[in-house]
C-alpha cells in the first residue's frame, strides 16, 4: 500500500502555469480522496527559479494548494536548484517517517530520467510505483501501479551528467557529527604504512544509526551506494589514499583470503598485497578489523574477523598468505586489532560459547550462563600467537598505555562507533585500512 506521493513538477516551463495548476489540483484532489483512507504524505518537487520567476511560480503553487485541508499537514513543497537535491531532501523527509512505498507521479517524458536518480539515490529498501502526470478521474488510479511497459535506456552521456550531478551536491553536504576522525596504531610504522580506523563523524549519512560516516551500503539498508562513496572520498582526502585504488573485502564470515593480483575468489574476508599505493580495507561493526603490516618484506593485509572468522581462523590465514605469497617471515608480521565489541557487552548461545571455551577458559565469561560473554580479541590473540606472531607484536585492548588504545568497543561508544549489536539490523559501518607509501 502507498505511504507516500511524489509529483514531479521540477522540470515544467514556467510558461505553462496554467496548465501546471490545473494538473496539479486534480493530482491533489485525486490524492486527497485516497487520503482519507490511507493518510498519505504528499511532497510536490519543483525547481527553485530566480527572481520574480520563482515568486511568480510559488504564487502559482499555493493556488494550487489553496482548499486541500486534510493534506495541509501531510503536503510540502520541495524546491531546489537541481533534481538531484530536491529529490534527497524528500528521501530525508521519508526516512524521517520510515516511509518506503512511494507513489512518483512524472511527465512521461521525464519517466526515465527520474527512474536513474532514484536507482542512484535509493536502494531496495524502498518500492516504488511510477504514474504519468496527467488528470486522475478517480481514486483507483492512485492505489494501482502502472501496466508494465520497457523501460528505456538513456543514452550513457545522460546517465554520466547525473551521476556527476548528483556527486556534486553530495560533496556540497556538510559533514555531520564533526570533523571526520582517524585513529592510528603507534605499532605500524608510519614511514612505511598508511593506516587507520575510522570512527563514526565526518561524513553526510543523515540516518541515526548510520550517522555519519558509514562505509557500507547494502539492499538492507537505507543509506544507496552513493553516500558511501561520498564518505569515502572524505575520508580518503583526509587520509591521503586514492578511494580509485581502494579493496574492501567480501564479507563471508569465513577464512579466505584474496591475494592482490591474483583471481579474486567471489568473497574472502582477508586480503593482502605488496603493491604500493593500494589501499586494502576491512569493515566493522562489532566484528574485528584487523591490520597486518611486515616491514621488512613491505607488505600489508586486512581481515574482518567476527566471532565466526575467528573460530575459522581468518586472521592467521590472513599470516599465512603474507608468508606463502610474499616470502614475510611470521616473527616481522604486525598485527592490530581494531575497535569492536568487547566481552564487556557481546554474548552468544552457550553452545558457540563452548568453541571459545576451548581456545581458552580466559575467552568466555559466565560460561555457565545459557548466554555467556565472549572475547573474540583474547581469542584473536591467542591464535596469533600459537601460530607464530610474537606476542609484542600485536596491540589489542591488553595495551598497558591507554593513551595508545585504540580497539575501544564499538557498543559502548555509541558516540564514536557504529554497532550492530546496540543498533539493530539498520547498522552502520566502520573500517580498518591500510597501504604501502611509494
Amino acid at each position: 500500500m502507498v505511504e507516500a506521493v511524489l509529483i514531479d513538477l521540477f522540470s515544467l516551463p514556467a510558461n505553462l502555469q496554467n496548465n501546471i495548476q490545473g494538473l496539479l489540483h486534480n493530482t491533489l484532489e485525486a490524492i486527497e480522496k485516497c487520503s482519507a483512507i490511507h493518510a498519505l504524505c504528499v511532497y510536490v518537487m519543483c525547481c527553485q527559479r530566480q527572481g520574480s520567476e520563482r515568486k511568480g511560480e510559488q504564487e502559482f503553487l499555493l493556488a494550487a494548494l489553496r482548499g486541500f485541508q486534510s493534506l495541509r499537514r501531510r503536503l510540502e513543497v520541495v524546491c531546489a536548484q537541481t533534481t538531484a537535491a530536491a529529490l534527497y531532501t524528500i528521501k530525508q523527509r521519508l526516512d524521517e517517517k520510515d516511509l518506503s512505498i512511494i507513489k512518483v507521479i512524472v511527465p512521461t517524458l521525464r519517466k526515465d530520467l527520474m527512474k536513474v536518480y532514484i536507482d542512484h539515490l535509493f536502494t531496495a529498501v524502498y518500492q516504488f510505483e511510477f504514474e504519468d502526470l496527467q488528470v486522475i478521474s478517480d481514486i483507483e488510479g492512485l492505489q494501482i501501479s502502472e501496466q508494465q511497459h520497457e523501460r528505456k535506456i538513456l543514452p550513457s552521456q545522460d546517465v554520466a551528467v547525473i551521476q556527476s550531478e548528483i556527486q556534486m551536491y553530495l560533496e556540497s553536504l556538510p559533514s555531520l557529527k564533526g570533523e571526520l576522525t582517524i585513529l592510528r596504531s603507534s605499532l605500524i610504522p608510519d614511514d612505511i604504512f598508511l593506516h587507520g580506523f575510522t570512527t563514526r563523524a565526518g561524513g553526510i549519512s543523515y540516518i541515526p544509526t548510520l550517522s555519519s560516516c558509514n562505509l557500507f551500503s547494502s539492499s538492507k539498508r537505507r543509506d544507496p551506494q552513493v553516500v558511501v562513496k561520498e564518505n569515502l572520498r572524505r575520508l580518503a582526502n583526509a587520509a591521503g589514499f586514492n578511494p580509485e585504488a581502494f579493496h574492501r573485502v567480501k564479507v563471508d564470515h569465513a577464512n579466505a583470503v584474496c591475494i592482490m593480483g591474483k583471481t579474486e575468489p567471489d568473497n574472502y574476508d582477508g586480503i593482502v598485497t605488496d603493491q604500493k599505493s593500494v589501499t586494502l580495507a576491512a569493515p566493522g561493526a562489532d566484528c574485528i578489523p584487523v591490520l597486518f603490516a611486515d616491514p621488512v618484506r613491505r607488505a600489508c593485509g586486512a581481515a574482518h574477523s567476527g566471532w565466526k572468522g575467528t573460530l575459522l581462523g581468518v586472521s592467521m590465514a590472513t599470516v599465512n598468505a603474507m608468508v606463502s605469497e610474499y616470502g614475510c617471515n611470521v616473527k616481522d608480521i604486525l598485527v592490530v586489532l581494531g575497535p569492536s565489541v568487547g566481552p564487556c557487552c557481546y554474548k552468544l548461545p552457550h553452545e558457540s560459547a563452548k568453541e571459545f571455551h576451548r581456545i581458552d577458559p580466559k575467552c568466555v565469561r559466565l560460561f555457565d550462563c545459557a548466554s555467556p560473554y565472549i572475547d573474540i580479541r583474547r581469542a584473536t590473540r591467542i591464535l596469533l600467537e600459537r601460530g607464530g606472531i610474537l606476542p609484542e607484536n600485536i596491540q589489542d585492548d591488553s595495551i598497558t598505555d591507554q593513551n595508545q588504545n585504540i580497539t575501544f568497543c564499538t557498543a559502548c561508544h555509541p558516540d564514536k562507533f557504529y554497532s550492530h549489536f546496540r543498533d539493530g539490523s539498520n547498522f552502520g559501518t566502520q573500517i580498518g585500512f591500510i597501504s604501502i607509501k611509494d
